[in-house]
Parts: C-alpha cells; sequence; structure tokens
C-alpha cells in the first residue's frame, strides 16, 4: 500500500460509504457539499494506493450458511503462504496472521450443518495445531466507532441505505455464485461491468442486488486498515465467560468505542472480540481497568492481529 493521508474530507467520504458502500457519488457529494468530481476523485485516490476498497459481505444467516472460527498455528516461516492460500478460498470470509507471524484465524463459511474442511489443513506439514469453534451468533450490530465518527447526525440520516425489508432465508441463485464474488472484490462496481463480467443481463444484475439488498442477505463493507486512521494496535480477544453473564458482557463489549466484533462461539473460549486502540498502552489500559472490571470473564487470552490476508467479515 502507497504512503496514504487521510484528511476530514476523505474520512467523511469513507464513512458515508459504510453507511450505503454503492451511494451514487453524487448523493455523497450533496450531503458533504462537496463537488461529484471532488467526491469520486478522492474515492479513486485512495483505491488507487490500496488503502480503501467496499467489498460485498453476506449474511451468513440469511443464506443457508454456517460459520467456524478457525485457529492455526503455524511454524515459524510458515504463515504469509499458508494465510494467503487460505485468503484465495471462495469459502473463506475473514484472514488474519496474529501472534508475530505463529497464528492464522479465519473464518470458513459452509453450508449449514456442514463442518469445517480441516482435514486438509491438519495435514499440512507447516500446521502444528487446529482449532476450530462454530461461530454461532454475531453479537454486535454497529459498525466500529473508529471509521463512523466523521459525519453529523443529519448527514447519517440523509445518507443510510434504505431499511430492510424480509428478513427470511434467501436461497442463493446461479446468479448469485457469479455475482457475489464479483461484488466482494469491487462492491462500488458498475452494473455494465458487473454484467459483463459474469455473463448475465444487466437487468437482470441490478434486480438480483437490489432483492439481495433489500432482504439484507447482502451487505457492503468498507476496508480500510486502522492505522491510517490513527490506531496501530489490534488484537483478538478469547474470552471464557461464565453462562449467565454471556449476554450482559456481550452488550457491554459491543458498546465500547475499542470494539470491532463481538460474536458467541461454541468451545472453551465462548465469546471472541476484536479490540482497536490507538496504542500498546491503550490496549494494556482498556484489558486491565475495563475487561477486568466485567463480573463473570472467567479466563482471557489476548492475540495481537499483525496483518491480514482478506478482510471481509467480520463487519467492523
Amino acid at each position: 500500500m502507497d504512503s496514504v493521508t487521510l484528511d476530514s474530507l476523505d474520512l467523511e467520504l469513507l464513512h458515508a460509504l459504510q453507511l450505503d458502500g454503492r451511494a451514487p457519488f453524487s448523493r455523497v457529494a450533496e450531503v458533504l457539499d462537496v463537488s461529484d468530481r471532488t467526491v469520486a476523485r478522492r474515492y479513486e485516490r485512495l483505491r488507487a494506493a490500496d488503502a480503501v476498497r467496499v467489498a460485498a459481505v453476506t449474511d451468513s444467516r440469511r443464506t443457508g450458511h454456517a460459520e467456524w472460527l478457525v485457529r492455526l498455528r503455524v511454524l515459524p516461516g510458515g504463515c504469509s503462504a499458508i494465510a494467503h492460500a487460505l485468503a484465495r478460498r471462495p469459502d473463506t470470509a475473514w484472514v488474519t496472521v496474529a501472534s508475530s507471524g505463529t497464528e492464522i484465524a479465519c473464518i470458513f463459511r459452509v453450508t449449514d450443518g456442514g463442518p469445517a474442511p480441516l482435514e486438509a489443513l491438519a495435514r499440512h506439514p507447516q500446521i502444528r495445531d487446529v482449532d476450530a469453534h462454530r461461530l454461532l451468533r454475531h453479537l454486535m450490530d454497529r459498525r466500529w466507532l473508529g471509521r463512523t465518527s466523521a459525519l453529523t447526525a443529519e448527514q447519517i440520516s440523509a445518507l443510510r441505505s434504505p431499511a430492510p425489508g424480509d428478513a427470511a432465508p434467501v436461497p442463493l441463485t446461479d446468479l448469485d455464485r457469479r455475482l457475489l464474488p464479483a461484488l466482494a472484490i469491487d462492491g462500488r462496481a458498475a452494473y455494465p461491468a458487473l454484467a459483463k463480467q459474469i455473463g448475465w443481463s444487466e437487468s437482470a444484475v441490478r434486480r438480483r442486488l437490489e432483492e439481495l439488498r433489500r432482504s439484507r442477505a447482502l451487505q457492503f463493507d468498507v476496508e480500510v486498515d486502522p492505522a491510517l486512521l490513527g490506531f496501530s494496535v489490534q488484537c483478538l480477544l478469547w474470552l471464557t465467560v461464565a453462562p449467565s453473564r454471556l449476554t450482559t458482557i456481550a452488550r457491554s463489549l459491543t458498546a465500547d468505542p475499542e470494539t470491532a466484533f463481538v460474536g458467541a462461539t461454541t468451545g472453551a473460549h465462548n465469546l471472541v472480540a476484536i479490540a482497536v486502540c490507538r496504542d500498546a498502552d491503550a490496549l494494556y489500559t482498556y484489558v486491565t481497568d475495563r475487561l477486568s472490571s466485567l463480573t463473570g470473564i472467567e479466563r482471557m487470552e489476548t492475540t495481537p492481529i499483525t496483518s491480514y490476508a482478506k478482510r471481509a467479515a467480520p463487519a467492523s
């Protein structure tokens, strides 16, 4: 990624796209009180520098998929190649390198009821250990505040995407299996380009995308390195929580500005969170002051995130 510095307009643009990843630049420009050309130029600059990407993210609950959170402990030197191989798989939604290159955490999306494809991973000569947990539920319904704090309440109201419609499960079609990977790469791809790329008519692509958005089976996330926003430390928090306190503690975590994701899982660690902090001192304060004050956390493991091979989901 080229060196990039974000100014106030960039931050407003990123917040706007987080509210509606496919909002026309003309609409964004009107709310931000700048020209269409300025908004388009700013976005293209960030895209060209590989600093920002709008990616489509499906909601597994509505597409009939299960999510498995998998931890791989890897021999030194093997992490990068394994992480990038996992990132190229269509059934992975999130791949991160942690613990200074000796661990990988990723999410597999599989047909509901099916297991995560762990057998091949366990046979890999550079993987020492494989630990899989079913991700039972996403418990955080807002975005990380570090990238959604640039706009006023009035601007947010003007840009927020339409309210969802029917929340019933949405069976994926042959069109979806072509469309969704294309949108995961570029969530702002124009309809004519999408139609040409996947070999369907523009009208069919437009209609199906609108249906998926209306049902909330498809959302759009803005991928941006928190370091560009002044947050240099990210950490996975593996928490073992008393069952009677799980909901209360999860609710407390989702209200914290440091939190980017909270989910309930199977296994010894029944709650997992991602904390994003200004620096190591801020993470220390969050862990020792904030988390230690929550009654019901019986055990906690912290795993520093060092890099991402694939970002989309959890939608932080």
